[in-house]
């Protein structure tokens, strides 16, 4: 107990001012920048920053945003923060104007641990080129039949217009499994993802709906991976740090347990910057009162190292 009232006596000695509660008063140091794309949360690009569940997933190289997993690496275009989105672009993902085989396209996998977290739109459409007849699309997966369909107006059909389909021509029917089979990210079950050599597909390609929008053909369509991201109800913790002016992190890896953090200036709060001791707040105050006697500031320090003793 007396060194802290020795150390509270050299603070009022030697600091002639002290901000009230400073550790309030910091910037977002997770906030942040790739080229033209905002990085906040639930994202981060330094350790520590954002969601947990989005940890070690975005990758600024040479101000272009990259994401990574399981399937491999994609260039990140937007993150849409209102609809809580990103779109990603694959740079072997076919086109209208440009068909790629042999299967050299990422597909989309996310690891097991990050599904909750991050799965692609209800809405987008994955065309698997060139699968084979022992795929699983035409052997029906673990529990059901999959057919090919139409995913939000999307499908073969109109993807068979597209001028990259000149060269070769869809099968003609009953000759063998079609060259294109539409499926949305859900229809193939859980953990099973758009994975080329597993599904035995010799290439992809995926379009989105940005409804109402009105297309006219596969020409138009949005070529690119729409992902949506959720934080799974858990934005709650975030909400109450950021409204004590704290910053949304975590600590811990893979090797250790994972947990959030409220990064409050200086010091870290497991749950929100006011959970921070009032010890502080207390000297703040009892500096910016140095002009009161001697025996009024021994009192402050008193009963602050008394405040200590007792949470000690």
């Amino acid at each position: 107990m007396h060194h802290i009232l020795s150390l509270l006596f050299a603070l009022l000695l030697t600091i002639p001012s002290f901000p009230l509660c400073s550790s309030y008063n910091h910037s977002n140091t997770c906030r942040s920048y790739c080229g033209n794309i905002s990085i906040d949360y639930p994202f981060g690009l330094k350790y520590g920053c954002g969601h947990p569940g989005y940890r070690d997933l975005l990758y600024c190289i040479n101000d272009v945003l990259m994401l990574h997993v399981a399937s491999g690496s994609y260039r990140v275009l937007d993150i849409d923060y209102t609809f809580q989105a990103l779109t990603l672009h694959d740079p072997h993902l076919s086109t209208c104007n440009s068909i790629v085989l042999g299967s050299k396209g990422n597909g989309f996998v996310v690891e097991s641990w990050r599904a909750p977290f991050l799965t692609p739109a209800p809405d987008n459409a994955f065309l698997l080129i060139g699968c084979s007849a022992k795929s699983l699309l035409f052997q029906g997966l673990p529990s059901k039949h999959l057919a090919c369909r139409n995913v939000s107006g999307l499908g073969c059909e109109d993807y068979y217009r597209c001028p990259a389909w000149g060269s070769f021509g869809p099968k003609t029917l009953g000759l063998g499994p079609p060259e294109c089979c539409a499926v949305a990210y859900g229809d193939l079950g859980p953990n099973q993802g758009i994975n080329l050599t597993k599904l035995d597909c010799q290439g992809y390609s995926s379009a989105y709906s940005l409804a109402p929008l009105r297309i006219d053909g596969p020409h138009e369509w949005s070529y690119g991976i729409r992902v949506k991201y959720s934080v799974q109800g858990h934005d709650a913790f975030c909400k109450t740090c950021e409204a004590t002016r704290g910053t949304c992190g975590y600590s811990g890896d893979n090797g250790s347990e994972i947990r959030e953090l409220c990064f409050c200036g200086t010091r870290n709060s497991t749950s929100s910057c006011d959970s921070i001791t009032s010890v502080e707040s207390m000297i703040s105050k009892a500096i910016t009162l140095k002009a009161l006697p001697w025996n009024a500031i021994v009192t402050i320090c008193i009963l602050i190292s008394m405040d200590l003793w007792n949470k000690g």
